[in-house]
C-alpha cells in the first residue's frame, strides 16, 4: 500500500457517515444515500489519484450533491412521486420532536431542502451552497431565509422549532 492509499482509507472512515447522512437529508432514503456516499467517494478516489483536491471533503461532498441533482433531473416527475413513497418507510431513529423534524423536513420542496440542509446542517455560507447547488446567490438567501419559517409553520409549535434555543432541564 502507498501512502495515497492509507490516507483515502482514513478519509474514506473519517467521511462515509457523514456524507451517507447528508444524502439522506436530501434524498429522505437510506438505500439511495448509501449508494450516492459510495458514488461520491469513488469519484473522489478517481481524483486522489490523479491530483488530490485541495478540500477532499468539500470535493466529495459536491460530487454527492450534483449526482443527487442529475439524478433528480434525469428522473422529473417520476423521481418526486418515488421520493415521497420512499418517505414513509424510511424514518430516522429518535424521539417524537426528531420524527416531526424529519417529516417537516422532508415535505419541503427538494430544492429548499438542499439549501437548509447544506446551509444549517452542514454550516455552509450561503455562497458556498449557491455555487455547489449552482444557483443565484439571492436565491440560495431567499431559500434560506424563507425555509425556516416554511418549518415553523408546518410544525405550528414553538417547541418543536429547530431555530428556537433550547431552555437546559433545571
Amino acid at each position: 500500500m502507498t501512502v495515497d492509499d492509507v490516507e483515502f482509507r482514513e478519509f474514506f472512515a473519517a467521511q462515509y457517515a457523514r456524507l451517507c447522512w447528508l444524502g439522506l437529508l436530501l434524498t429522505g432514503d437510506q438505500a439511495e444515500a448509501e449508494e450516492l456516499a459510495q458514488e461520491a467517494l469513488v469519484r473522489t478516489w478517481w481524483r486522489w489519484v490523479v491530483h488530490r483536491p485541495n478540500d477532499p471533503a468539500a470535493y466529495a461532498r459536491k460530487v454527492l450533491v450534483n449526482r443527487r441533482r442529475s439524478l433528480l433531473r434525469r428522473a422529473g416527475v417520476e423521481s418526486r412521486f418515488l421520493a415521497r413513497t420512499r418517505l414513509e418507510r424510511s424514518r430516522p431513529p429518535g424521539d417524537e420532536q426528531a420524527m416531526v423534524l424529519w417529516e417537516a423536513v422532508q415535505g419541503l420542496p427538494p430544492r429548499q431542502r438542499a439549501v437548509l440542509v447544506l446551509r444549517f446542517h452542514e454550516d455552509l455560507t450561503e455562497a458556498e451552497v449557491a455555487r455547489l447547488l449552482g444557483l443565484p446567490l439571492g436565491t440560495v438567501k431567499s431559500l434560506a431565509h424563507r425555509g425556516p419559517a416554511r418549518l415553523r409553520d408546518r410544525l405550528g409549535s414553538p417547541e418543536l422549532d429547530p431555530t428556537t434555543p433550547r431552555r437546559e432541564a433545571r
